[in-house]
């Protein structure tokens, strides 16, 4: 097939309409309609419905735009690896992490990266689905759980546990809860126990749910339930790594937590030699042995 219909294919099957796609390849509208109907007739199918609200993919141009998708993150990744310098760190580098590890933990120590690369260009994708890293949906990811992938080179980066945590001023006014039973009085804050998280969250949820809490906040990531825990709203169910940057939160009863939730690192195996990829490496792994420390220290 002739790699510059299937361009511009793909293109049109993006953006959805021949105008958009003739924008963005600065091509006519015409001239991007004549080398889809050359594309078509070459292979003897339609590629797409027309309607008055743009293109919608046939069954067999589905099929054809997942190859053309393929074929685009590859060459994004070979670009990625040819423009990689020995001497000096550039470039966009998509990051895939929850969106409470995202913003709570590695968020705010982005700046101590900048200052040392400040021509990286790096785009965060927090959300709690599960990108697909060889597929090139993100360069690298930070994982609450072992990636199944064969072909990831994947690290672990450190333990966490999820547990109970209150401002001084609501504990103050509303009293220290002694026991799991005392929890009946408090308004709990957590995430919904359907909802996508770690298995460990959802579990310590589940337990806590037994012990009759009428005052119940559901929020369907750990940022929400933080800020809901900060305003005073009640007591949080949040990752234990928060205390270290929110020190004036209070753990409440010790004891409870969740089993262990391993973080690891990830990024595909054709990448293993990108300059991008091993900074930013090495910028976490720096980051978890300082917060090792200071957790020990404390």
């Amino acid at each position: 097939m002739d790699w510059d219909k299937l361009r511009i294919f793909h293109a049109v099957a993006d953006k959805g309409s021949l105008t958009h796609a003739g924008d963005v390849l600065h091509l006519s509208q015409s001239a991007v309609s004549r080398q889809i109907r050359s594309l078509e007739e070459s292979l003897g199918v339609t590629l797409f419905h027309r309607h008055a609200r743009g293109l919608i993919l046939t069954e067999q141009g589905e099929l054809l735009f997942d190859a053309t998708q393929a074929m685009n993150k590859r060459l994004d990744a070979a670009t990625a690896r040819i423009r990689d310098s020995e001497e000096e760190v550039f470039g966009d580098l998509r990051v895939t992490t929850t969106i409470g590890f995202g913003s709570i933990w590695l968020a705010p120590r982005l700046p101590k990266l900048y200052q040392s690369y400040p021509d990286l260009r790096l785009h965060l994708l927090l959300e709690e689905r599960v990108l697909d890293l060889p597929m090139r949906e993100a360069d690298v990811a930070i994982r609450m759980k072992e990636p199944s992938q064969a072909d990831l080179v994947r690290k672990r980066l450190m333990d966490i546990r999820m547990q109970l945590f209150a401002t001084p001023a609501y504990l103050e006014e509303n009293g220290h809860p002694q026991s799991l039973h005392d929890l009946g009085a408090h308004r709990l804050i957590c995430q919904n126990i359907d909802s996508t998280q770690v298995s460990a969250g959802a579990g310590l949820v589940r337990e806590l749910l037994t012990y009759d809490i009428e005052r119940l906040l559901t929020v369907n990531n750990y940022f929400g339930v933080l800020q809901s825990v900060l305003s005073g709203l009640g007591i949080g169910v949040l990752p234990d790594y928060l205390q270290q940057d929110f020190p004036d939160l209070v753990q409440v009863l010790p004891g409870t937590e969740s089993n262990i939730v391993p973080v690891f690192l990830a990024f595909p195996e054709e990448l293993r030699g990108s300059k991008r990829i091993e900074v930013f490496r090495d910028f976490v792994v720096e980051e978890v042995v300082a917060y090792r420390k200071a957790k020990r220290a404390a």
